[in-house]
Protein backbone atom coordinates (compact mmCIF):
# COMPACT_ATOMS: atom_id res chain seq x y z
CA UNK A 1 0.00 0.00 0.00
CA UNK A 2 1.58 3.17 -1.01
CA UNK A 3 3.29 5.21 1.82
CA UNK A 4 1.49 3.04 4.18
CA UNK A 5 4.03 0.44 5.31
CA UNK A 6 7.40 -0.82 4.13
CA UNK A 7 9.67 -3.65 5.41
CA UNK A 8 13.52 -4.36 4.16
CA UNK A 9 15.65 -6.17 4.78
CA UNK A 10 19.93 -5.74 4.64
CA UNK A 11 21.75 -8.86 5.06
CA UNK A 12 25.52 -9.69 4.25
CA UNK A 13 28.78 -10.58 6.07
CA UNK A 14 29.79 -9.23 9.17
CA UNK A 15 32.27 -6.52 8.87
CA UNK A 16 30.41 -5.06 5.64
CA UNK A 17 28.42 -2.32 7.83
CA UNK A 18 25.43 -4.56 7.80
CA UNK A 19 24.16 -3.05 11.46
CA UNK A 20 25.42 0.47 10.28
CA UNK A 21 23.03 0.29 7.44
CA UNK A 22 20.08 -0.61 9.38
CA UNK A 23 20.57 2.22 11.76
CA UNK A 24 20.88 4.66 8.89
CA UNK A 25 17.69 3.10 7.28
CA UNK A 26 15.74 3.18 10.59
CA UNK A 27 16.63 7.10 11.24
CA UNK A 28 16.39 7.74 7.34
CA UNK A 29 12.44 5.92 7.75
CA UNK A 30 11.85 7.67 11.38
CA UNK A 31 12.82 11.44 9.85
CA UNK A 32 10.08 10.54 6.97
CA UNK A 33 7.81 10.31 9.40
CA UNK A 34 7.33 6.82 9.94
CA UNK A 35 7.04 4.88 13.39
CA UNK A 36 9.96 2.17 12.99
CA UNK A 37 11.09 -1.34 14.30
CA UNK A 38 14.46 -2.70 13.43
CA UNK A 39 15.83 -6.53 14.86
CA UNK A 40 18.83 -8.22 13.91
CA UNK A 41 20.46 -11.87 13.95
CA UNK A 42 23.87 -12.18 13.96
CA UNK A 43 26.28 -15.39 14.27
CA UNK A 44 28.98 -15.35 17.74
CA UNK A 45 32.07 -14.72 15.25
CA UNK A 46 34.23 -11.69 15.10
CA UNK A 47 34.02 -11.58 11.27
CA UNK A 48 32.41 -13.63 8.52
CA UNK A 49 29.42 -15.25 8.59
CA UNK A 50 25.85 -13.86 7.30
CA UNK A 51 23.89 -11.47 9.60
CA UNK A 52 21.10 -9.00 8.81
CA UNK A 53 18.92 -6.38 10.24
CA UNK A 54 15.14 -6.12 8.85
CA UNK A 55 13.64 -2.45 9.28
CA UNK A 56 9.72 -2.26 9.43
CA UNK A 57 7.76 1.10 9.10
CA UNK A 58 4.39 2.07 9.31
CA UNK A 59 3.07 5.56 8.60
CA UNK A 60 0.41 6.74 11.02
CA UNK A 61 0.36 3.42 13.62
CA UNK A 62 2.65 2.27 15.94
CA UNK A 63 4.64 -1.19 14.44
CA UNK A 64 5.26 -3.46 17.14
CA UNK A 65 7.25 -6.39 15.30
CA UNK A 66 8.33 -7.41 12.29
CA UNK A 67 6.51 -9.86 9.72
CA UNK A 68 7.96 -12.63 6.95
CA UNK A 69 6.98 -10.38 4.25
CA UNK A 70 9.84 -8.13 2.45
CA UNK A 71 9.34 -5.61 0.56
CA UNK A 72 13.00 -4.76 -0.62
CA UNK A 73 16.75 -6.76 0.30
CA UNK A 74 19.80 -4.91 0.24
CA UNK A 75 22.31 -7.61 -0.41
CA UNK A 76 25.80 -6.90 0.68
CA UNK A 77 26.40 -10.06 -0.86
CA UNK A 78 24.95 -13.42 -2.68
CA UNK A 79 24.48 -15.34 0.30
CA UNK A 80 21.50 -13.06 1.44
CA UNK A 81 19.65 -13.33 -1.83
CA UNK A 82 20.01 -17.19 -1.63
CA UNK A 83 18.57 -17.01 1.90
CA UNK A 84 16.23 -14.06 1.81
CA UNK A 85 14.61 -13.83 -1.61
CA UNK A 86 12.02 -16.13 -0.74
CA UNK A 87 10.39 -13.96 1.28
CA UNK A 88 10.27 -11.31 -1.12
CA UNK A 89 6.42 -9.58 -1.81
CA UNK A 90 4.83 -9.45 -5.22
CA UNK A 91 6.60 -6.38 -6.77
CA UNK A 92 9.94 -6.64 -4.41
CA UNK A 93 13.19 -5.45 -5.43
CA UNK A 94 16.94 -6.76 -4.69
CA UNK A 95 19.38 -3.80 -4.73
CA UNK A 96 23.02 -5.48 -4.54
CA UNK A 97 26.04 -5.01 -6.66
CA UNK A 98 26.71 -6.01 -10.34
CA UNK A 99 29.16 -9.08 -9.51
CA UNK A 100 26.23 -10.72 -7.91
CA UNK A 101 23.74 -9.87 -9.96
CA UNK A 102 23.29 -13.26 -11.67
CA UNK A 103 22.61 -14.78 -8.25
CA UNK A 104 19.51 -12.82 -7.63
CA UNK A 105 16.31 -14.55 -7.87
CA UNK A 106 12.76 -14.34 -7.07
CA UNK A 107 12.21 -10.46 -7.05
CA UNK A 108 13.25 -7.62 -9.99
CA UNK A 109 17.12 -6.74 -9.66
CA UNK A 110 18.85 -3.32 -9.20
CA UNK A 111 21.99 -3.90 -10.09
CA UNK A 112 24.82 -1.46 -9.59
CA UNK A 113 28.27 -0.91 -9.19
CA UNK A 114 28.45 0.01 -5.35
CA UNK A 115 31.99 -0.69 -4.57
CA UNK A 116 32.97 1.73 -7.45
CA UNK A 117 30.70 4.20 -6.59
CA UNK A 118 31.81 4.38 -3.26
CA UNK A 119 35.54 4.63 -4.28
CA UNK A 120 34.23 7.71 -6.45
CA UNK A 121 32.97 9.31 -3.36
CA UNK A 122 35.85 9.45 -2.08
CA UNK A 123 34.16 6.75 0.88
CA UNK A 124 36.18 3.34 1.50
CA UNK A 125 34.92 0.21 -0.54
CA UNK A 126 32.89 -0.91 2.94
CA UNK A 127 30.58 2.55 2.15
CA UNK A 128 29.12 0.18 -0.66
CA UNK A 129 26.16 -0.13 1.65
CA UNK A 130 25.09 3.31 2.12
CA UNK A 131 24.90 3.61 -1.72
CA UNK A 132 23.05 0.59 -1.79
CA UNK A 133 20.68 2.27 0.59
CA UNK A 134 20.33 5.26 -1.35
CA UNK A 135 19.41 3.47 -4.67
CA UNK A 136 16.74 1.21 -3.16
CA UNK A 137 15.40 5.04 -1.19
CA UNK A 138 15.01 6.28 -4.25
CA UNK A 139 13.40 3.36 -6.49
CA UNK A 140 10.96 3.36 -3.10
CA UNK A 141 10.45 6.96 -3.59
CA UNK A 142 11.84 8.41 -0.22
CA UNK A 143 13.64 11.75 -0.54
CA UNK A 144 17.46 12.29 -0.11
CA UNK A 145 17.44 15.16 2.90
CA UNK A 146 16.14 12.53 5.59
CA UNK A 147 18.97 9.89 3.97
CA UNK A 148 21.48 12.46 4.33
CA UNK A 149 20.67 12.92 7.50
CA UNK A 150 20.71 9.81 9.45
CA UNK A 151 24.13 8.96 7.82
CA UNK A 152 25.66 12.37 9.02
CA UNK A 153 23.81 11.43 12.62
CA UNK A 154 25.43 8.14 12.05
CA UNK A 155 29.14 9.26 11.32
CA UNK A 156 28.63 12.27 13.65
CA UNK A 157 32.24 13.39 14.93
CA UNK A 158 34.01 11.92 11.97
CA UNK A 159 34.64 14.82 9.78
CA UNK A 160 35.74 13.52 6.79
CA UNK A 161 34.26 9.95 6.94
CA UNK A 162 30.91 11.36 7.72
CA UNK A 163 30.76 13.95 4.51
CA UNK A 164 32.14 10.84 1.96
CA UNK A 165 29.44 8.64 3.13
CA UNK A 166 26.41 11.21 2.70
CA UNK A 167 28.57 11.38 -0.69
CA UNK A 168 27.96 7.68 -1.30
CA UNK A 169 24.81 7.97 -0.40
CA UNK A 170 24.07 10.66 -2.97
CA UNK A 171 25.57 8.92 -5.85
CA UNK A 172 23.55 6.09 -5.00
CA UNK A 173 20.02 7.83 -4.88
CA UNK A 174 20.92 9.12 -8.54
CA UNK A 175 21.58 5.78 -10.05
CA UNK A 176 18.40 3.96 -8.17
CA UNK A 177 16.32 7.36 -9.36
CA UNK A 178 17.64 7.06 -13.23
CA UNK A 179 16.99 2.82 -12.89
CA UNK A 180 13.40 3.34 -13.34
CA UNK A 181 12.70 0.25 -11.38
CA UNK A 182 9.86 1.95 -8.53
CA UNK A 183 9.15 -0.04 -5.38
CA UNK A 184 5.81 -1.48 -4.74
CA UNK A 185 5.27 -0.12 -1.55
CA UNK A 186 6.46 3.35 -1.87
CA UNK A 187 7.23 6.12 0.96
CA UNK A 188 5.37 8.79 2.38
CA UNK A 189 7.26 12.03 3.37
CA UNK A 190 5.00 13.44 6.93
CA UNK A 191 7.92 14.25 9.56
CA UNK A 192 7.19 14.26 13.09
CA UNK A 193 9.74 15.61 15.76
CA UNK A 194 10.18 14.47 19.34
CA UNK A 195 10.37 10.77 18.58
CA UNK A 196 13.36 8.82 18.79
CA UNK A 197 14.69 4.76 18.51
CA UNK A 198 15.24 3.17 21.55
CA UNK A 199 16.30 -0.41 22.13
CA UNK A 200 15.91 -2.18 25.26
CA UNK A 201 19.42 -2.36 26.56
CA UNK A 202 19.99 1.55 26.13
CA UNK A 203 16.34 1.68 27.99
CA UNK A 204 17.39 -0.15 30.96
CA UNK A 205 20.41 1.86 31.48
CA UNK A 206 19.08 5.28 30.92
CA UNK A 207 15.96 4.03 33.36
CA UNK A 208 18.70 2.90 36.06
CA UNK A 209 20.14 6.45 35.73
CA UNK A 210 16.74 8.26 36.34
CA UNK A 211 16.65 5.70 39.43
CA UNK A 212 19.64 6.96 40.80
CA UNK A 213 22.25 4.40 39.96
CA UNK A 214 25.60 5.57 40.74
CA UNK A 215 27.26 2.56 40.33
CA UNK A 216 27.20 -0.04 37.36
CA UNK A 217 29.41 -3.50 37.19
CA UNK A 218 29.21 -5.60 34.10
CA UNK A 219 31.38 -8.35 32.86
CA UNK A 220 31.29 -8.38 28.81
CA UNK A 221 28.53 -10.99 27.61
CA UNK A 222 26.29 -10.95 25.13
CA UNK A 223 23.30 -9.62 24.28
CA UNK A 224 24.07 -7.63 27.66
CA UNK A 225 27.17 -6.29 26.70
CA UNK A 226 25.68 -2.40 24.78
CA UNK A 227 24.64 -1.37 28.44
CA UNK A 228 28.36 -1.36 29.71
CA UNK A 229 29.46 0.31 26.40
CA UNK A 230 26.78 3.02 26.59
CA UNK A 231 27.39 3.50 30.38
CA UNK A 232 31.34 4.14 29.85
CA UNK A 233 31.07 6.10 27.72
CA UNK A 234 29.34 8.63 29.56
CA UNK A 235 30.23 8.04 33.00
CA UNK A 236 32.41 11.30 33.60
CA UNK A 237 30.14 13.28 32.30
CA UNK A 238 27.34 11.88 34.89
CA UNK A 239 29.24 11.75 37.59
CA UNK A 240 28.71 7.44 38.02
CA UNK A 241 30.84 4.51 38.52
CA UNK A 242 31.03 1.70 36.11
CA UNK A 243 33.55 -0.89 36.20
CA UNK A 244 34.41 -3.70 33.39
CA UNK A 245 34.61 -6.63 36.11
CA UNK A 246 37.20 -9.37 35.64
CA UNK A 247 34.16 -11.83 35.98
CA UNK A 248 30.35 -12.44 36.71
CA UNK A 249 31.59 -12.89 40.54
CA UNK A 250 33.32 -9.86 40.86
CA UNK A 251 30.86 -7.38 38.85
CA UNK A 252 27.86 -8.44 41.57
CA UNK A 253 30.18 -9.01 44.83
CA UNK A 254 31.39 -4.96 43.66
CA UNK A 255 27.61 -4.17 43.39
CA UNK A 256 26.56 -5.59 46.70
CA UNK A 257 29.63 -3.96 48.13
CA UNK A 258 29.19 -0.61 46.34
CA UNK A 259 25.20 -0.85 47.72
CA UNK A 260 26.39 -1.58 51.33
CA UNK A 261 28.98 2.16 50.90
CA UNK A 262 25.31 3.57 49.52
CA UNK A 263 25.49 3.83 46.24
CA UNK A 264 22.58 2.84 44.16
CA UNK A 265 24.02 -0.20 42.05
CA UNK A 266 22.94 -2.36 39.18
CA UNK A 267 24.89 -5.21 37.76
CA UNK A 268 23.97 -6.53 34.50
CA UNK A 269 24.72 -9.94 32.91
CA UNK A 270 23.37 -12.85 30.69
CA UNK A 271 21.98 -16.27 31.79
CA UNK A 272 25.80 -18.09 32.04
CA UNK A 273 26.59 -15.00 33.73
CA UNK A 274 23.47 -15.06 36.12
CA UNK A 275 24.47 -18.56 36.83
CA UNK A 276 27.31 -17.78 38.32
CA UNK A 277 26.38 -15.00 40.51
CA UNK A 278 23.24 -17.18 42.12
CA UNK A 279 25.39 -17.57 45.55
CA UNK A 280 25.83 -13.47 45.69
CA UNK A 281 22.41 -13.28 45.23
CA UNK A 282 21.81 -15.04 48.30
CA UNK A 283 24.54 -12.70 49.92
CA UNK A 284 22.69 -9.70 48.89
CA UNK A 285 19.43 -11.35 50.68
CA UNK A 286 20.83 -12.54 53.92
CA UNK A 287 22.50 -9.21 54.46
CA UNK A 288 19.80 -7.66 53.49
CA UNK A 289 21.58 -5.05 50.83
CA UNK A 290 19.71 -3.84 47.75
CA UNK A 291 20.89 -5.34 44.63
CA UNK A 292 20.00 -5.15 40.78
CA UNK A 293 20.80 -7.67 38.77
CA UNK A 294 19.83 -7.38 34.69
CA UNK A 295 19.22 -10.57 33.09
CA UNK A 296 19.53 -9.99 28.79
CA UNK A 297 18.21 -13.88 28.11
CA UNK A 298 19.90 -15.82 25.63
CA UNK A 299 19.47 -19.61 24.76
CA UNK A 300 21.39 -21.76 26.65
CA UNK A 301 21.98 -24.13 28.61
CA UNK A 302 25.68 -23.52 28.79
CA UNK A 303 27.18 -21.09 26.28
CA UNK A 304 24.08 -22.18 23.83
CA UNK A 305 23.26 -19.52 21.10
CA UNK A 306 25.07 -16.31 22.56
CA UNK A 307 23.77 -14.00 19.90
CA UNK A 308 20.15 -15.91 20.06
CA UNK A 309 16.88 -14.76 22.14
CA UNK A 310 15.15 -16.91 24.65
CA UNK A 311 12.88 -16.59 27.78
CA UNK A 312 14.54 -19.49 29.41
CA UNK A 313 15.58 -18.26 32.83
CA UNK A 314 12.18 -17.31 34.03
CA UNK A 315 12.43 -20.39 36.94
CA UNK A 316 15.17 -19.97 37.69
CA UNK A 317 15.49 -16.27 38.18
CA UNK A 318 12.77 -16.91 40.62
CA UNK A 319 14.50 -20.32 42.82
CA UNK A 320 18.36 -18.54 42.18
CA UNK A 321 20.87 -19.32 45.38
CA UNK A 322 19.98 -21.60 47.83
CA UNK A 323 17.20 -21.26 51.01
CA UNK A 324 15.03 -19.01 50.88
CA UNK A 325 14.63 -15.12 50.75
CA UNK A 326 11.97 -12.92 49.15
CA UNK A 327 12.82 -11.16 46.18
CA UNK A 328 11.18 -9.74 43.11
CA UNK A 329 11.72 -10.93 39.64
CA UNK A 330 9.97 -8.29 36.59
CA UNK A 331 9.75 -8.88 33.05
CA UNK A 332 9.24 -5.30 30.62
CA UNK A 333 8.14 -6.22 26.98
CA UNK A 334 9.23 -3.13 25.28
CA UNK A 335 11.82 -0.17 25.71
CA UNK A 336 9.35 2.24 27.59
CA UNK A 337 8.44 -0.17 30.13
CA UNK A 338 12.32 -1.51 30.47
CA UNK A 339 13.18 2.74 31.30
CA UNK A 340 10.48 2.72 33.90
CA UNK A 341 11.11 -1.07 35.33
CA UNK A 342 14.63 -0.38 35.16
CA UNK A 343 13.82 2.83 37.60
CA UNK A 344 10.84 0.99 39.85
CA UNK A 345 13.97 -2.14 39.99
CA UNK A 346 16.20 0.20 42.31
CA UNK A 347 13.48 1.60 43.79
CA UNK A 348 12.27 -1.57 45.16
CA UNK A 349 14.97 -2.87 45.71
CA UNK A 350 16.15 0.17 47.72
CA UNK A 351 12.32 0.31 49.84
CA UNK A 352 12.57 -3.39 50.75
CA UNK A 353 16.23 -4.09 50.85
CA UNK A 354 15.67 -7.36 48.82
CA UNK A 355 17.37 -8.80 45.53
CA UNK A 356 15.76 -7.77 42.59
CA UNK A 357 15.86 -9.51 39.06
CA UNK A 358 15.09 -7.63 35.81
CA UNK A 359 14.48 -10.00 33.03
CA UNK A 360 14.89 -9.00 29.55
CA UNK A 361 16.40 -11.26 26.44
CA UNK A 362 18.02 -10.71 23.38
CA UNK A 363 15.03 -9.31 21.28
CA UNK A 364 14.14 -6.47 22.96
CA UNK A 365 17.73 -5.82 24.51
CA UNK A 366 18.75 -5.19 20.87
CA UNK A 367 15.90 -4.33 18.92
CA UNK A 368 14.47 -0.78 18.44
CA UNK A 369 11.25 0.88 18.20
CA UNK A 370 10.27 4.48 17.83
CA UNK A 371 9.40 6.06 21.58
CA UNK A 372 7.27 8.94 21.18
CA UNK A 373 8.26 10.18 24.93
CA UNK A 374 9.28 8.29 28.10
CA UNK A 375 8.03 9.04 31.38
CA UNK A 376 8.50 10.92 34.23
CA UNK A 377 10.17 8.74 37.24
CA UNK A 378 12.41 8.87 39.76
CA UNK A 379 14.86 7.27 42.63
CA UNK A 380 12.66 6.46 46.37
CA UNK A 381 14.89 5.10 48.78
CA UNK A 382 13.21 3.88 52.49
CA UNK A 383 14.58 3.31 55.47
CA UNK A 384 18.31 4.63 54.85
CA UNK A 385 20.27 6.67 57.01
CA UNK A 386 22.54 9.20 55.49
CA UNK A 387 23.78 11.15 58.35
CA UNK A 388 24.51 10.76 62.09
CA UNK A 389 23.03 6.78 63.42
CA UNK A 390 19.75 6.95 65.98
CA UNK A 391 20.35 5.98 69.49
CA UNK A 392 20.42 2.40 69.72
CA UNK A 393 20.75 1.64 66.24
CA UNK A 394 20.37 -1.95 65.25
CA UNK A 395 21.28 -2.53 61.42
CA UNK A 396 18.61 -6.01 61.61
CA UNK A 397 16.26 -4.31 63.71
CA UNK A 398 12.99 -6.53 64.05
CA UNK A 399 9.89 -4.53 62.14
CA UNK A 400 6.58 -4.54 61.57
CA UNK A 401 7.23 -4.66 57.85
CA UNK A 402 10.61 -6.74 57.92
CA UNK A 403 12.28 -3.43 56.48
CA UNK A 404 15.38 -2.37 59.16
CA UNK A 405 17.37 0.77 58.73
CA UNK A 406 19.75 0.92 56.79
CA UNK A 407 22.87 3.10 57.52
CA UNK A 408 25.44 4.31 55.42
CA UNK A 409 29.19 3.04 56.78
CA UNK A 410 31.14 6.13 57.60
CA UNK A 411 27.93 7.52 59.43
CA UNK A 412 28.73 8.95 63.01
CA UNK A 413 27.20 6.93 66.10
CA UNK A 414 27.79 3.44 64.72
CA UNK A 415 29.38 0.59 63.49
CA UNK A 416 27.10 -1.08 60.32
CA UNK A 417 27.67 -4.57 60.64
CA UNK A 418 26.88 -6.39 57.07
CA UNK A 419 26.64 -10.38 57.54
CA UNK A 420 26.13 -13.45 55.26
CA UNK A 421 26.02 -16.04 58.05
CA UNK A 422 22.50 -15.70 60.51
CA UNK A 423 22.85 -13.12 62.36
CA UNK A 424 20.74 -11.27 65.57
CA UNK A 425 19.58 -8.16 64.96
CA UNK A 426 23.22 -5.94 65.11
CA UNK A 427 24.70 -8.18 62.96
CA UNK A 428 26.22 -10.71 65.25
CA UNK A 429 26.04 -14.17 64.19
CA UNK A 430 24.09 -16.51 65.68
CA UNK A 431 22.55 -20.07 65.97
CA UNK A 432 20.13 -19.28 68.50
CA UNK A 433 16.73 -21.34 67.22
CA UNK A 434 14.43 -18.32 68.26
CA UNK A 435 16.71 -15.90 67.00
CA UNK A 436 17.04 -17.94 63.37
CA UNK A 437 13.59 -18.33 63.64
CA UNK A 438 12.58 -14.19 64.17
CA UNK A 439 15.22 -13.40 61.34
CA UNK A 440 14.06 -15.72 58.94
CA UNK A 441 10.06 -14.21 59.46
CA UNK A 442 11.04 -10.58 59.60
CA UNK A 443 13.08 -10.60 56.10
CA UNK A 444 9.80 -12.79 54.86
CA UNK A 445 7.57 -9.95 55.81
CA UNK A 446 8.43 -8.00 53.19
CA UNK A 447 6.38 -10.53 51.20
CA UNK A 448 3.38 -8.38 51.55
CA UNK A 449 4.97 -5.21 50.12
CA UNK A 450 6.09 -7.29 47.37
CA UNK A 451 2.65 -8.86 47.11
CA UNK A 452 0.83 -5.51 46.98
CA UNK A 453 3.02 -3.92 44.43
CA UNK A 454 2.52 -7.21 41.91
CA UNK A 455 -1.25 -6.82 42.49
CA UNK A 456 -1.41 -3.28 41.66
CA UNK A 457 1.28 -3.29 38.66
CA UNK A 458 1.70 -6.58 37.98
CA UNK A 459 -0.96 -7.32 34.80
CA UNK A 460 -1.31 -5.50 31.81
CA UNK A 461 -4.22 -6.09 29.03
CA UNK A 462 -4.35 -5.06 25.55
CA UNK A 463 -7.79 -5.26 23.73
CA UNK A 464 -10.89 -7.27 24.28
CA UNK A 465 -12.48 -10.58 24.17
CA UNK A 466 -13.32 -13.67 25.35
CA UNK A 467 -10.05 -15.29 24.90
CA UNK A 468 -7.09 -14.04 26.29
CA UNK A 469 -3.64 -14.70 24.73
CA UNK A 470 -1.22 -14.91 28.00
CA UNK A 471 2.59 -13.71 26.98
CA UNK A 472 5.59 -12.48 28.97
CA UNK A 473 8.71 -10.12 28.38
CA UNK A 474 8.90 -9.22 24.28
CA UNK A 475 6.82 -11.61 23.72
CA UNK A 476 3.99 -8.78 24.39
CA UNK A 477 5.59 -6.78 21.06
CA UNK A 478 5.10 -9.74 18.94
CA UNK A 479 1.11 -10.32 20.48
CA UNK A 480 0.34 -6.99 19.94
CA UNK A 481 1.29 -6.99 15.86
CA UNK A 482 -0.50 -9.97 15.77
CA UNK A 483 -3.83 -8.62 17.30
CA UNK A 484 -4.42 -6.58 14.62
CA UNK A 485 -5.12 -9.52 12.46
CA UNK A 486 -7.09 -11.46 15.55
CA UNK A 487 -10.98 -10.44 16.44
CA UNK A 488 -12.42 -11.32 20.29
CA UNK A 489 -8.88 -11.47 21.42
CA UNK A 490 -7.40 -10.23 24.56
CA UNK A 491 -3.63 -9.85 25.31
CA UNK A 492 -2.58 -10.66 29.15
CA UNK A 493 0.88 -9.23 29.73
CA UNK A 494 2.26 -10.35 33.27
CA UNK A 495 5.24 -8.06 34.37
CA UNK A 496 5.59 -9.67 38.08
CA UNK A 497 6.90 -12.87 37.63
CA UNK A 498 7.75 -13.31 41.79
CA UNK A 499 6.20 -12.56 43.50
CA UNK A 500 3.26 -13.72 40.84
CA UNK A 501 0.41 -11.64 40.76
CA UNK A 502 -2.32 -14.04 40.75
CA UNK A 503 -5.47 -12.14 42.21
CA UNK A 504 -4.75 -9.57 39.51
CA UNK A 505 -4.15 -12.08 36.57
CA UNK A 506 -7.45 -14.20 37.64
CA UNK A 507 -9.14 -10.41 37.68
CA UNK A 508 -8.19 -9.92 34.14
CA UNK A 509 -8.84 -13.36 32.92
CA UNK A 510 -12.69 -13.03 34.20
CA UNK A 511 -15.06 -13.37 31.06
CA UNK A 512 -12.53 -15.22 28.99
CA UNK A 513 -13.85 -18.84 27.67
CA UNK A 514 -10.23 -20.08 26.71
CA UNK A 515 -7.10 -19.27 27.92
CA UNK A 516 -3.60 -19.28 25.78
CA UNK A 517 -0.21 -18.98 25.99
CA UNK A 518 2.64 -18.47 23.93
CA UNK A 519 6.46 -17.74 24.98
CA UNK A 520 10.14 -18.19 24.01
CA UNK A 521 10.98 -21.66 25.86
CA UNK A 522 11.31 -25.12 25.32
CA UNK A 523 8.91 -26.24 28.92
CA UNK A 524 6.37 -23.16 28.99
CA UNK A 525 7.43 -21.77 32.00
CA UNK A 526 5.33 -18.69 32.17
CA UNK A 527 2.31 -21.25 31.41
CA UNK A 528 3.56 -23.57 34.64
CA UNK A 529 3.26 -20.41 36.74
CA UNK A 530 -0.33 -20.11 35.52
CA UNK A 531 -1.06 -23.90 36.88
CA UNK A 532 0.88 -23.42 40.01
CA UNK A 533 -0.91 -20.22 41.19
CA UNK A 534 -4.23 -20.32 39.30
CA UNK A 535 -4.77 -23.73 39.27
CA UNK A 536 -6.31 -23.19 35.84
CA UNK A 537 -4.76 -25.02 32.72
CA UNK A 538 -4.72 -23.29 29.82
CA UNK A 539 -6.21 -24.78 26.71
CA UNK A 540 -3.46 -24.64 24.44
CA UNK A 541 0.31 -23.42 24.63
CA UNK A 542 2.60 -22.08 21.77
CA UNK A 543 6.62 -22.33 23.10
CA UNK A 544 9.32 -21.38 19.89
CA UNK A 545 12.85 -22.24 21.35
CA UNK A 546 15.01 -22.44 18.23
CA UNK A 547 16.73 -18.76 19.25
CA UNK A 548 14.46 -16.91 17.19
CA UNK A 549 11.49 -14.85 18.72
CA UNK A 550 7.89 -15.36 17.97
CA UNK A 551 6.71 -14.28 14.77
CA UNK A 552 2.95 -12.54 14.71
CA UNK A 553 2.16 -14.90 11.81
CA UNK A 554 2.66 -17.87 13.98
CA UNK A 555 0.82 -16.13 16.87
CA UNK A 556 -1.95 -15.60 14.51
CA UNK A 557 -1.81 -19.20 13.18
CA UNK A 558 -1.38 -20.70 16.71
CA UNK A 559 -4.83 -18.39 18.24
CA UNK A 560 -6.86 -19.74 15.02
CA UNK A 561 -5.38 -23.34 15.18
CA UNK A 562 -7.03 -23.56 18.69
CA UNK A 563 -10.71 -22.73 17.31
CA UNK A 564 -9.81 -18.56 18.96
CA UNK A 565 -9.72 -15.83 17.38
Amino acid sequence: MAGGELSILVGGPAGAGVFATGSIAARALLYHGYSVFATNEYPSLIRGGHQWVLVRARMGEPVYAHRRRLDAILALDAETIRLHAGRLSEGGLVVCDERVAERAHGGRVLALPLVELAREAGAPPVAANVVGLGALLAAAGGRLEPLLEAVRRHYRGRGDLAEANARAASLGYREGSRAGLALGARIAYAPRGGRLLLDGNSAVALGALAGGMSFFAAYPITPASPMLHLLAEVQRELGIVVVQAECELAAINMAIGAAYAGARAVVATSGPGFSLMAESLGEAAMAEVPIVVVDVQRAGPSTGLPTHTAQGDLRFAIHASHGEFPRAVIAPGDPVEAYELACEALNIAWLLQVPVVLLTDKFLGESYWTVDGLPEVGPAEGSVVRGRAPSGYARYAITGDGVSPMLVPGSEGARVYANTNEHDEHGYVTTDPTTVKAMQEKRFRKLAKLREMAEREGVKTYGSGSVALLVWGSTKMVALEALRELSGVKVVQVVWLEPFPAGALRRALEGCREVLVAENNATGQLASLVRQHLLLEPRAVLLRYDGRPLEPEELVEFVRGAGCG
